[in-house]
């Protein structure tokens, strides 16, 4: 008696049937195809209500939405380019600058949550394309100094980004490139509030000059920031570095620690120490390179009132802030004259 067949493929006359490979390949590439144009069906879904994310370059909104600003809006030659993490961002008002100093373009290009050896990557990318370029200022937090991995440095990809910023590159060949699911569905979700500044507590709105203004209104209701650990020896490192390289360039260097809320300071350093070895750290990295430090904190003249967090101010206070740092720098030669700026934004 004839044993059954032993494979899906063996017939009884005990032949192999060769499996339909066009067939199955028609079926893949359908599948694949099908695939694709549902992804991209749902993107331009999402763009045409305005609930459509950047593409994720680093997986950070606030930076993705900061290149998609950038090639959408910039200087095309500025003199001034101020560079560092959210407190660069938030912290600078641009036409404090230009009304003291009129022949200033200044340009903000400040990255989130960036560390200082993240910071000297990205503005050495900027430099590259904006050789205008004469003032570098670097507006930095104690939490920028707190842990620089080499392996983080290069946190986007540079061609990516210069053909996505700078070379007008279509948009869409990178969310597939970059496609993360949950990343995209976050994003999505709360990416319209972000950008017309109904969120409060994270708007990404830009002004003119690439800042991000931050709570007009009222305050995150905690300090959220807590003690920091002494400054990483890598950290200061990438910061001489960049002075270095910016004295070589000729450019002027000019580095500023950001005010902390008095809270903190009072929780979390209430003898100055910390600060003060902080703030020794940073003049010794930049000692050599001609660079300028100002330190916000040495005299404070900002009240709790006046911040959003431990080490985010309230854009009402953003003004007096960039004031202070166009006085330490002598960037016009005296702020007599120097009114107060119109608060942009909506946040």
């Amino acid at each position: 008696m004839r044993k059954p067949p032993q494979t899906p493929y063996e017939t009884v006359a005990g032949t192999a049937a060769a499996p339909s490979w066009p067939g199955y390949l028609a079926t893949l590439l359908g599948t694949i195809a099908g695939m694709f144009a549902l992804f991209h069906g749902v993107l331009f879904s999402l763009s045409a209500t305005g609930n459509l994310p950047p593409p994720a370059f680093t997986n950070a909104l606030c930076i993705d939405e900061k290149f998609a600003s950038m090639r959408l809006e910039r200087p095309a030659a500025p003199t001034m380019l101020v560079v560092g993490s959210s407190v660069a961002w938030r912290h600078f008002d641009g036409d404090t600058v230009t009304h003291a100093s009129p022949g200033t373009v200044p340009f903000n290009a400040g990255m989130c949550g960036r560390t200082i050896n993240q910071t000297g990557y990205a503005t050495e990318w900027l430099l590259e394309h904006f050789g205008t370029v004469r003032d570098v200022v670097l507006i930095a937090s104690p939490q920028d100094f707190d842990a620089c991995p080499a392996s983080s440095t290069a946190f986007f990809d540079r061609h990516d980004v210069d053909d996505y910023v700078f070379g007008g590159a279509s948009p869409w060949q990178y969310y597939t490139r970059y496609f993360s699911l949950a990343s995209l569905v976050r994003n999505a979700v709360s990416i319209a509030d972000k950008r017309s500044g109904a969120d409060r507590i994270d708007p990404l709105v830009f002004d003119r000059y690439g800042s991000g203004p931050l709570g007009g209104e009222g305050v995150r209701g905690s300090l959220l920031y807590g003690k920091v650990a002494d400054a990483d020896p890598a950290c200061l490192e990438a910061l001489s570095r960049l002075g270095e390289a910016l004295r070589q360039q000729g450019r002027r260097f000019m580095v500023v620690s950001t005010p902390l809320h008095p809270e903190w300071r009072r929780l979390n350093d209430p003898k100055g120490e910390y600060l003060g070895r902080l703030s020794g750290a940073i003049t010794t990295a930049l000692a050599g390179s001609g660079a300028e430090y100002w330190d916000s904190n040495a005299a404070p003249s900002l009240a709790a009132g006046d911040f959003f967090d431990a080490i985010h101010l309230r854009w009402t206070a953003v003004p007096e802030f960039t004031g202070g740092l166009v006085k330490a720098f002598h960037l016009d030669g005296g702020l007599a004259t120097i009114a107060a700026p119109t608060v942009r934004g909506g946040a």
